[in-house]
């Protein structure tokens, strides 16, 4: 019996979320399996992975096969690093201990990059947030002054409009009153 390790399909349309399953190659995707080991979400940024580890290197230890895409996903959370150490432990080429040490240290280093690329995308939409909030104060600012401008020129245009009409006005009256006391 061939064994896979490989995605068995769930979650609404087009909001596609995923088990990582153990079956039989000639199951379908979606259908009996052996051992569910984990999930995996592609809709999250970065992809959410979550998967035992151990389970997943003792079933690739014993001949299991993974997919292409589920072959990516063990070697980016380092299950195929661990099997290749492992390998060199039962040939005889390392130690346990040394072949241990590399793998925590692979580890460490892997998650620290993971968690920076976690914290840059955070930061970099918090800035957009911050550059989107600035250039919309900016346009609300232009628009601010554009109205003031708008209203001095009509108080402008009002105001020598009024000056005549009361120029007129004072001639008018000076009038009537030199006519009234003729």
């Amino acid at each position: 019996m061939a064994v896979k390790i490989r995605l068995a399909r769930r979650g609404r349309k087009k909001a596609a979320q995923f088990d990582i399953v153990v079956a039989d190659s000639r199951s379908p995707r979606d259908g009996r399996f052996i051992e569910k080991i984990g999930t995996y979400n592609p809709q999250t940024n970065p992809a959410t992975i979550n998967f035992d580890g151990d389970k997943a290197f003792d079933w690739i230890m014993k001949g299991a096969q993974p997919t292409d895409t589920v072959r990516a996903m063990l070697s980016y959370r380092g299950v195929l690093y661990r099997k290749h150490l492992q390998l060199g432990v039962i040939k005889g080429a390392i130690s346990q201990e040394t072949a241990d040490q590399r793998y925590t240290d692979w580890k460490e280093q892997k998650d620290a990059k993971i968690e920076g690329k976690r914290t840059n995308i955070g930061s970099a939409k918090e800035e957009a947030r911050k550059a989107a909030l600035a250039a919309e104060t900016k346009v609300k600012e232009a628009r601010a002054e554009a109205q003031r401008q708008k209203q001095a020129a009509a108080l402008a245009a009002a105001a020598p409009a009024a000056e005549g009409d009361a120029t007129e006005t004072a001639e008018a009256s000076a009038d009537t009153t030199e006519e009234a006391g003729a």
